[in-house]
């Protein structure tokens, strides 16, 4: 039996779309070598998720929701593509106010926060397009878009303002090219909270331009006391948005806010094809979610907001006293931006080698602004039990008490400008 000769030898190599796939955060926190101090405890203010050290617990309603799906033993099957109908209408009554109606065949359900963004980018830009990310912001538009040769432009948040969005420069990044607008609100990791006004200001640039938005809301309830949520959809009479939540358990969904029908024709269509490729998202979850999202208190959300935004308030009067560092209060969310006045820090050349010494001699872990494309800065989370976070902040006042000019005479007779926040 012949062989063809057309390989001669294994030439076996990755794809185009895995050689562009990067993500910043998982690249530097698995490729770190430096070893915490071993006379410390370990304290992570690096990782998003409320449930690492247990002092933000599910309501037993939820747990009651999870079992009640496990032991009828109904939904241990494949569900349709974009969801069961009865989830579907779940989230649709959930996600439907005074000012938006949602109906179930605007729903679809992904499994978790980065397919549902995958889906949406997915369905709105083609090679060679591109899209418009914040900056700071999750890495992960990047890793998504790139991975597919979708081009990726950033537009500036403000830290001096709340981390509004500066809308001149965001309407300086649109081309013929530009596909989509991504909108993080309330903000990782900034923690911002935008206004109504400044939504609407956001709402105006898409239009004129003619250029829906992708909506990242998934802290949508996650807004501390005084501050209110306005949500993109429940404003625009105009702007085709596709927004998405997370409750959890590999569960989120988009929907499709359409009031003009700009997406009936095509978008509704690539979406639907696209939940095929995940062939549903978890049916588990997506048999509790009905008494998941009927029955979980109001005093949850309440008393989680409270605790998080106790825990910013902390963190932002221990912070605002160590020396070349300078925290900008949060909204909302779980996470805290700090500014680093690096030349007050003479040893350290960047934001990661700050956050790896740090790591090293407190075993205090924080994000470099680097892994959202800011440098200069660290991310703190904030949803640590109250004295660790107390202990964490502690141990990064000493740390830059050792590190920091200790004087006004040392910084100028060095040629040290001690800096305000920029911009």
């Amino acid at each position: 039996m012949s062989i063809p000769s057309f390989r001669d030898q294994w030439d076996v190599q990755a794809s185009d779309i895995a050689r562009r796939t990067h993500n910043p955060i998982r690249s530097i926190v698995e490729n770190l070598v430096v070893e915490p101090n071993p006379a410390k405890s370990m304290i992570s203010l690096s990782i998003g998720d409320p449930t690492t050290f247990g002092n933000l617990k599910l309501p037993k309603q939820v747990i009651e929701a999870v079992q009640g799906s496990l032991v009828s033993q109904l939904h241990n099957g494949y569900a349709p593509s974009t969801g069961y109908q009865i989830a579907k209408e779940a989230v649709a009554e959930y996600s439907s106010s005074e000012f938006v109606k949602v109906d179930a065949k605007d729903v679809i359900l992904c499994s978790g926060c980065s397919c549902a963004l995958d889906l949406c980018i997915t369905a709105l830009a083609r090679g060679g397009q591109n899209i418009l990310i914040p900056r700071p912001g999750f890495p992960i538009y990047r890793t998504l878009a790139e991975g597919l040769g979708i081009n990726v432009k950033s537009y500036e948040l403000r830290p001096k303002f709340g981390w509004e969005i500066d809308l001149d420069n965001l309407e300086s990044q649109i081309d013929e090219s530009t596909a989509a607008i991504i909108v993080n609100n309330p903000s990782n990791p900034c923690g911002s909270v935008f206004s109504r006004t400044h939504t609407l200001d956001i709402l105006d640039v898409a239009a004129r331009y003619y250029i829906p938005i992708i909506a990242d809301e998934i802290y949508e309830h996650m807004v501390f006391p005084g501050r209110t949520f306005h949500s993109l959809a429940s404003l625009s009479r105009e702007v085709p948005i596709l927004s998405f939540l997370v409750p959890g358990w590999r569960m989120g969904w988009i929907i499709i806010h359409d009031r003009q029908n700009v997406l009936e024709k095509e978008i509704r269509k690539a979406l639907n094809c696209l939940s095929q490729k995940i062939i549903g998202s978890n049916t588990l979850i997506q048999g509790a979610l009905p008494a998941i999202l009927k029955n979980t208190p109001q005093e949850f959300y309440e008393g989680t907001m409270t605790t998080l935004h106790n825990h910013s308030k902390l963190a932002y009067n221990c912070v605002i006293k160590v020396p070349g560092l300078k925290p900008i209060m949060p909204d909302g969310g779980m996470y805290m931006m700090v500014y680093i006045d690096l030349p007050c820090f003479p040893e350290f050349n960047s934001d990661l080698e700050f956050v790896q010494r740090l790591l090293m001699e407190e075993s205090v872990f924080c994000l470099p602004g680097q892994c959202f494309d800011y440098p200069s800065y660290m991310r703190l989370v904030i949803t640590v039990p109250m004295e660790m976070l107390e202990e964490a902040c502690e141990r990064i006042q000493e740390f830059c008490e050792r590190h920091h000019y200790k004087t006004a005479e040392d910084a100028q007779k060095n040629n040290i400008i001690v800096s305000e926040i920029p911009y």
